[in-house]
């Protein structure tokens, strides 16, 4: 069994911060840095971290696919892994309706359909890039039919990138295992959401484009509460609790909250945001549901419960600590790969 690999947040408000802070991830140990479409552009950072770095696999983690075409996508995708010689991997979230329509008036119509004819669309026009295969995608949401020689990069020395595709519902997580090359799964999640709707939907997907668990790749941010001294670790808790509302208030994460047969809180925690009542939502979130959903304790003990939950079931984690004190996130990574080297 290949050993988890451990990736970190690429956080660079301007892309340029990313010529120190990559270098500085790739020379603490971490496989992978990883970006996210939020206040800032995802593709922008990985693309000054490919010149800075040798060794570090540079994802974007989530960009947002409707937010953009297939073709926009394919070219960022082309170009980022030309320039990190190989190490860059895809990784594509739907986001959720208001986003979409209000955020980025782009049309949010069949998100699970919509992002497979996306992920399709993708690949099609990469294999024109790379196989010299005639570009004839045509698609309910989709078309591509025109890429003039001119116009057309040609093969790509590394080939084309691997696309993780981000899902919640079972129906987006079996897009991922039928069309992308893995998972990439929200930080908001139980054990039991990953091994009685994420990992069997993923199975599910895969069969479909006759495919096994082997050749996916499955990725989990982890919520990690840590701390040294109880007041450190009450703090991060507090924080946690506040931080398992707001995921825990959004509708289209009410599936992780069913299968810890929390379901109706989900309900509750929206009632609460629509409000504004967002001092009162962590109060809401019980022990049951904070130790169901996230991982808590000393270095030690976090790293222990990382091991056992997701050994053998994930290929790459990233422990996202909600603590004051960085030192301590620091110390969780570095205890959690003397575990992970041990087992080898």
């Amino acid at each position: 069994m290949s050993v988890m690999k451990i990736d970190a947040p690429l956080l660079a408000p301007n892309a340029l911060q990313a010529r120190q802070l990559a270098p500085a991830l790739e020379a603490e140990g971490y496989d992978g840095a990883y970006t996210f479409d939020g206040p800032n552009d995802p593709f922008l950072p990985l693309a000054i971290a490919a010149e800075h770095t040798e060794r570090l696999q540079l994802i974007t983690a989530i960009a947002v696919a409707f937010a953009r075409n297939p073709m926009i996508v394919a070219q960022l995708g082309n170009e980022l892994q030309l320039m990190s010689k190989g190490r860059f991997v895809l990784g594509l979230g739907s986001q959720i309706r208001a986003h979409i329509e209000k955020r980025f008036s782009m049309p949010w119509t069949a998100p699970a359909a919509r992002m497979r004819e996306f992920v399709l669309a993708v690949k099609a026009i990469w294999n024109n890039w790379n196989k010299g295969e005639p570009l004839d995608f045509r698609g309910e949401f989709y078309t591509h039919t025109l890429m003039p020689p001119l116009l057309a990069p040609g093969p790509n020395p590394y080939g084309a990138p691997r696309i993780l595709l981000a899902g919640v519902g079972p129906a987006m997580v079996e897009v991922a295992g039928e069309a992308a090359d893995g998972l990439l799964i929200h930080p908001f999640h139980s054990a039991a959401y990953l091994d009685e709707l994420a990992l069997p939907a993923l199975l599910k997907g895969a069969a479909k484009s006759g495919r096994t668990r082997a050749e996916l790749e499955v990725s989990a941010q982890l919520l990690v509460a840590c701390g040294r001294t109880p007041d450190e670790l009450a703090g991060a808790i507090g924080q946690m609790r506040s931080q398992i509302g707001f995921y825990g208030s959004t509708p289209a994460y009410r599936p992780v909250l069913e299968t810890i047969g929390r379901g109706a809180l989900q309900e509750e925690l929206n009632v609460l945001t629509k409000q504004g009542r967002w001092d009162e939502i962590g109060t809401r979130i019980d022990d049951d549901v904070l130790h169901a959903v996230a991982l808590v304790g000393s270095p030690e003990e976090v790293a222990r419960q990382i091991v056992a939950r997701y050994r053998g079931k994930v290929e790459r984690v990233s422990p996202t600590a909600y603590i004051g004190n960085p030192d301590v996130a620091d110390e969780l990574v570095a205890v959690l790969r003397s575990m992970l080297q041990d087992e080898t």
